[in-house]
């Protein structure tokens, strides 16, 4: 059980992505068979996921056994949902049900709730939650597995003295409510159960009276507005002081309905009346994604020397990591210079360019000059190698290293030149990854037990 927590709180032994990395090539029976033989969590999540997709229930539960076995609950929750899945509900259920001694932890309560709504016992997940509701997690899990389920009016009459309770705690100066998202539930359950005037009158009456409690209730609403296209209602609230939080909705709502010159003019209107970032951040990723990369730099380069640059670099960088030809235009655009804690990642991306269009000795050079490498350079040189369809170079490379992290990236290059099974092998266990763990440095205390180090 600890080895398999530890998997699932580090990401270790196989990984998610290096599993999904397996099953997109084809390679279930080896992901499974890693499971079985190596105790591999993610393998027998993904290879789960696959089997139950291809109605393989036995298969899965095969594969998920073991895992049970030790008495992990998170290997318990899996097993219970492919039986759910196979039609065996009341089998999920008598495995999964909390303890009625009441030893249970909440989430396996909200857990135990969703299952029961799965199994088409709505009713009996209602009342097991309804005791239970003290906070905003429990009124929120409340409303997601009733949707659907023809419960909505029983919901809004939980929710009613919650949402009403929120609206005076403002006013009271009560910010700490337990119920802060209690408006924002209303809404939400009147919006799908067809009333959604009466959503935006009811939400739209808190936000003018500045009766609610955090951002999250104002961008609530003004998403409703977009989604049932009140545009000049939302455009209302957009250009208040409500601008820095709702003007990105309203702007991707004109978007949306085809207004895509207005919503440029309206972020250009905003960035001249007030030069936020975060204008800058939506008007340059919206133009990226209009092909417009010249009209994006423009728009972002006034900021790309501020403290947090990386909130308008990064965002066109991401997009462009497999167009390398944009990616480098971008790169050496001449307002794009290295700035407080981001040279590392300029000297990467631009290496990653180069590689992507073939230069890879330049990119290797780039990389090496690099005075601040985020990860190890052989481990770098190697990825560059592998963008440019160098595999073999890059595999001599990795081996070379021999450590934990070079074997991880190993078995990346070999899984793409088609030789999975040896890139399983090749890939550290999760006890292996445990083991190589940087130790922490133990601190000298005094007599009493107090650190002899200053706190600073």
């Amino acid at each position: 059980m600890d080895d398999l927590a530890w998997q699932a709180s580090n990401f270790g032994g196989l990984a998610p992505r290096s599993v999904d990395l397996l099953l997109e090539h084809g390679h279930l029976e080896l992901v499974i068979l890693a499971a079985a033989e190596r105790g591999e969590w993610f393998c027998a999540e993904g290879a789960v996921q696959e089997l139950c997709r291809a109605g393989e229930f036995d298969r899965a539960l095969k594969v998920v056994e073991p895992f049970v076995a030790t008495g992990w609950p998170t290997a318990l929750w899996a097993k219970a949902e492919i039986l759910l899945r196979s039609g065996r509900p009341q089998e999920a259920l008598d495995l999964a049900r909390p303890d009625a001694a009441g030893g249970s932890s909440k989430a396996e309560c909200h857990d135990f709730a969703g299952l029961l709504a799965k199994a088409g016992r709505i009713d009996e997940a209602v009342d097991l939650l309804v005791p239970h509701i003290d906070g905003w997690w429990t009124l929120s899990v409340l409303v997601e597995i009733t949707e659907g389920q023809d419960r909505d009016e029983q919901v809004l009459q939980l929710i009613a003295p919650h949402a009403d309770s929120a609206r005076h705690a403002r006013g009271e100066s009560r910010w700490n409510h337990p119920f802060s998202n209690a408006q924002e539930l209303q809404a939400q359950v009147l919006e799908r159960a067809g009333r959604a005037d009466e959503a935006v009158r009811i939400l739209g009456q808190d936000i003018a009276g500045h009766r609610y409690l955090t951002q999250n209730t104002l961008t609530a609403y003004a998403g409703l507005l977009a989604r049932h296209g009140r545009l000049d209602e939302l455009r209302e609230l957009a250009t208040g002081q409500n601008a820095h939080a709702v003007l990105d909705i309203y702007t991707s709502a004109l978007r949306d309905h085809g207004r895509t010159e207005e919503a440029e003019t309206v972020m250009r209107e905003a960035i001249a009346a007030d030069d936020w970032v975060g204008y800058r951040a939506w008007l340059s990723s919206a133009l990226l994604r209009d092909g417009r990369l010249d009209d994006a730099i423009a728009v972002a380069e006034p900021g790309f020397g501020w403290y947090d640059c990386s909130n308008l670099l990064a965002p066109l960088v991401y997009p462009l990591l497999h167009r390398p030809e944009e990616l480098l235009h971008l790169l050496e655009h001449p307002s794009v210079v290295p700035h407080h804690d981001h040279e590392e990642f300029q000297h990467w991306w631009r290496a990653l360019a180069l590689a992507g269009l073939g230069r890879v000795d330049e990119a290797i050079t780039l990389a090496e000059a690099d005075p601040r490498p985020w990860t190890d350079p052989g481990i770098v040189k190697a990825d560059l190698l592998s963008t440019a369809g160098q595999f073999d170079a890059a595999a001599a490379e990795l081996r070379a290293l021999g450590t934990c992290k070079a074997r991880e990236a190993l078995f990346e290059v070999l899984v793409r030149q088609g030789r999975a099974a040896e890139a399983i092998t090749v890939h550290p266990t999760a006890a292996e990854q445990r083991a190589a763990e940087p130790k922490p440095r133990p601190v000298p205390l005094d007599e009493n037990g107090y650190s002899l180090e200053p706190p600073f």
